[in-house]
């Protein structure tokens, strides 16, 4: 990959890698990891998701997003986000940021990229998903997640995690969240309540499901740790052949994980 590879997303057919350190972002086959090519985007590139047509990423020190056509890596437009944009969801018509220096999260309607709205959450949002309903964001300098309407951007409740919050994923009822001191939390969506913090590696950052499975990438210890999403038990820890991992995702078959130490992206079977 490019320098400091963070965020990964799926976009049916490739898997794309968000380069931090060098501006870019690299598209890869799925199937075979080829790369198809590497585009550039904003400086401090670091968030990234797929909205069904086209990659969004988020440059945090831009203070922008940058829009490609997913077929092409072609960049549609660039648009101005939130005080150190980290975190990007899509919610089927929108986008939305996590701004870690503005304690806000941005909205934008995906087909023009205008801002919709900016509303503020906890300190320092990273990490940001969105369930079906609502928006979840990370707040890593509040030790909570918040949950905002997505309709409306309404705050419908604020939910303490501990320690500093990363990532975020919904496995269809629950949401995850990975904590660098304390492991991963998991909310029940509906009321915001805590299930469970289960213990994985050390530096617990991205966070994906698989249908069946959580994957969380563990920073500090070099691997990604499987847990059964229905119950928490650790199903297994394996080595991701890369330094420091951040960024995770799932392809439908394969699990793609972010080395940000060692500019590579590893690829692990799910099942």
């Amino acid at each position: 990959m490019g320098a400091n590879p963070y965020g990964v997303a799926f976009d049916g057919i490739s898997v794309w890698v968000v380069n931090g350190g060098s501006g870019t972002v690299t598209k890869l086959l799925a199937s075979t990891g080829a790369v198809v090519g590497a585009y550039s985007v904003g400086s401090g590139a670091y968030g990234i998701a797929f909205d069904g047509t086209n990659i969004w990423v988020a440059n945090s020190f831009g203070n922008t997003v940058t829009e490609l056509l997913a077929s092409t890596g072609a960049v549609i437009g660039t648009y101005s986000a939130g005080s150190k944009p980290a975190g990007v969801a899509f919610d089927g018509t929108n986008i939305w940021v996590a701004d870690y220096d503005g304690n806000t999260v941005t909205e934008l309607l995906a087909s023009t990229g205008a801002v919709i709205g900016t509303y503020t959450v906890g300190s320092q949002p990273i990490g940001i998903a969105f369930d079906g309903t609502n928006i979840w964001v990370a707040n890593s300098g509040s030790g909570s997640v918040t949950e905002l309407l997505a309709s409306s951007g309404a705050v419908v409740g604020t939910y303490s995690v501990g320690g500093s919050p990363q990532g975020v994923a919904f496995d269809g009822t629950n949401i995850w969240v990975t904590n660098s001191g304390n492991g991963v939390t998991k909310l029940l969506a509906s009321t915001g309540a805590v299930v469970g913090t289960y213990t994985v590696g050390s530096q617990p950052n991205g966070v994906a499901f698989d249908g069946t499975d959580i994957w969380v990438a563990n920073g500090g210890s070099n691997t990604v740790s499987k847990l059964l999403a229905s119950t928490g038990a650790v199903v297994g820890t394996y080595s991701m052949g890369g330094v420091n991992p951040q960024g995770v995702a799932f392809d439908g078959s394969n699990i793609w994980v972010a080395g940000t130490g060692s500019n590579t992206v590893s690829k692990l079977p799910a099942f």
